[in-house]
């Protein structure tokens, strides 16, 4: 165990028995900050998502602490364990491959272990796509919502997408770039073509904004033969539709109807992309106006038959 004598410059970054959460660069490596050096330095060891690239990051700035693994599989496994060289007096910083642990990455179990156990844990702030996207996204700053990678199970999936598309705050998703445009698709049907912003290759040499409606950067991506580096996707809150949209979105709905031309579903889908109106609440809209249609000819029927 190092020596936390105040006259010890290794170590006068960091006290024993604390947990360092350290925010690691997304892309341009002289984003790390002065402290996360200073921390990286200091530290008895490093819990890293792969120690491979962080071993790459370490030898990059000349640092030479200990490397374990913390991983999605590994971590509730090893976080007893790191807990344990806490309370032993060790100075630990925990990083992931890129930005910081516990933002769409490993890091809960550990934190959430070491406060549990009366253990100091520090925050060592840094980059972070999320915001780094939000800030020169040109979508409101004022408020937002972070749901990071939705989930893989289609019904779970579906009930994020249908729920957040009543959000009045700017949604932010991570996304990879081999499924980003099924994820755009998704969000149109729900969400209607609101404007939006992706942004990929955060901070390294072919970072890119695209901007414009949902279709818009959809059609920008099926322009390419494959998308490349990891996605954060903002799109614009809902704004709440005034009764003239909602009025000219019932008219279509009654015209779609009674021509009878597409189904029930596709129709609700299709008003809503016109109108920018939530699909769901749209297709509620639908069934309500069948509803009553099928209820007066049922009515009508009956008058007819006496």
């Amino acid at each position: 165990m190092r020596s936390t004598c105040s006259t010890d410059s290794r170590t006068a970054a960091v006290t024993t028995g604390t947990l360092y959460v350290v925010a690691t660069p997304i892309g341009n490596l002289r984003d790390i900050t002065l402290r996360a050096l200073d921390v990286l330095k200091a530290v008895d060891l490093v819990a890293a998502e792969d120690t491979r690239k962080t071993a790459r990051l370490m030898a990059h700035f000349g640092l030479s602490a200990p490397l374990i693994s913390y991983h999605e599989y590994n971590e509730a496994a090893r976080a007893p364990d790191l807990v344990g060289r806490l309370q032993q007096g060790a100075a630990i910083a925990l990083v992931t491959n890129a930005g910081t642990p516990g933002v769409s990455d490993p890091g809960y179990r550990l934190v959430t272990a070491a406060v549990d156990a009366g253990l100091r844990v520090v925050p060592v702030p840094g980059v972070t796509a999320a915001t780094a996207a939000l800030s020169a996204s040109g979508l409101a700053t004022d408020a937002f919502v972070f749901e990071g990678f939705l989930s893989k199970k289609a019904g779970r999936r579906l009930q994020q997408i249908q729920t957040l598309a009543y959000e009045t705050r700017t949604v932010i998703l991570y996304e990879s770039p081999q499924r980003i445009r099924v994820l755009i698709e998704e969000l149109i049907v729900a969400f209607g073509d609101r404007r939006a912003v992706l942004a990929r290759e955060m901070t390294k040499l072919h970072e890119e904004l695209i901007r414009g409606r949902l279709s818009e950067v959809l059609s920008t991506l099926r322009s390419r033969a494959e998308v490349k580096g990891e996605c954060t996707l903002l799109v614009a809150g809902r704004t709440e539709a005034g009764p003239s949209s909602w009025e000219t979105a019932r008219e279509e709905l009654r015209r779609g109807l009674k021509s009878r031309s597409r189904g029930l579903s596709e129709l609700a889908r299709e008003v809503a992309h016109n109108h920018g109106l939530p699909r769901q609440a749209v297709y509620a809209e639908a069934m309500k106006i069948k509803a009553e249609r099928t209820s007066s000819e049922n009515g009508s029927d009956s008058i007819s038959n006496d």
